[in-house]
């Protein structure tokens, strides 16, 4: 069994080849060849919570568990397994991991349903999360602009300059006028107002994972001509954004979907984050590793 870092991960799950696992990962989906387990979790009167979630893929199925406590921090872990023996193939530090993924189904989303043309990225949020969604966008799309707003002033103009964007002095200033926007925030109350959001935008909400949280407000969300989720069993559990607003008329799950953009209505692609994708990613990371023996020769751990 393989071991692999953080340092590891980063390495050999570039941002492009892990937007095509997303596809792979889709489209497998769609033709029954793959599989997810929505999340749980443990919730314990300290504060600190253990989440899980699994999925399959293709030969591969796996689990990422983390636990989290608000003043202390987050600790991220996935185990890949072989479908066809359950043999554990790889134990992974799986921060970077789960970033990475998030980004890349987002990159897919959009690759798909986004105006081909759009040059213009509005962000709220200016956190880790932020960067892969940006990351994903400029990777599928012909982005010249991105156009950054969080609550501290500090941390948005430390992105801007990281990302080669422009500190925005207000979240309406940020997303008015923009192609894409993405909301990639722990905010409970909507970041962003129905009258900022013109026909024709995509925007990417994938901050919240929560019934009671929502970034989006309600008459945005009834307003969008189509909503995708990567998991509606999911969507139904923890989207905030959906939940709160009753709205599931105009719900699609990603796999159902084709290269299509209207410009007449809001396209919103509402991320969870699901099993599958994980697997996908390991299995890739996984994959590559085994394609160089020599450079992991030292990673191998035995099973137990």
């Amino acid at each position: 069994m393989l071991f692999f870092t953080e340092a590891d991960v980063r390495e050999l799950l570039p941002m492009r080849d892990a937007i095509d696992a997303m596809r792979r990962a889709f489209e497998a989906l769609a033709e029954g060849r793959a599989q997810n387990l929505p999340r749980r979790r443990l919730t314990l009167d300290t504060g600190s919570m253990l989440h899980g979630m699994a999925g399959s893929f293709l030969n591969y199925f796996g689990t990422k568990f983390y636990s989290t406590n608000p003043r202390y921090g987050a600790y991220f872990y996935f185990m890949l397994y072989d479908a066809q023996t359950a043999r554990p193939l790889a134990f992974l530090e799986a921060n970077y991991l789960g970033q990475i993924r998030t980004g890349a189904a987002s990159g897919y989303a959009t690759d798909l349903l986004a105006n081909p043309q759009a040059r213009t990225l509005g962000v709220i949020g200016s956190g880790f999360q932020a960067r892969t969604q940006v990351e994903a966008t400029r990777a599928v799309r012909p982005i010249e602009t991105v156009r950054v707003w969080s609550r501290s002033e500090e941390k948005r103009r430390q992105f801007a300059q990281e990302c080669s964007a422009i500190a925005a002095s207000s979240a309406e200033e940020a997303v008015q006028g923009a192609d894409i926007v993405i909301t990639a925030t722990n905010a409970a109350e909507p970041v962003v107002e129905d009258g900022w959001i013109g026909p024709g935008t995509m925007i990417n909400a994938m901050g919240s994972n929560r019934a009671d949280r929502q970034e989006l407000p309600a008459t945005l969300v009834r307003r969008a001509g189509l909503i995708a989720v990567d998991s509606l069993e999911q969507a139904k559990i923890e989207a905030g954004d959906l939940i709160l607003a009753d709205c599931w008329t105009n719900v699609a799950e990603l796999h159902q979907l084709k290269r299509h953009f209207d410009p007449r209505r809001v396209i919103i692609f509402k991320s969870l984050g699901v099993g599958m994708e994980d697997v996908a990613a390991a299995a890739l990371v996984y994959e590559r590793a085994l394609a160089t023996p020599e450079r992991f020769a030292d990673r191998n751990h035995p099973t137990r």
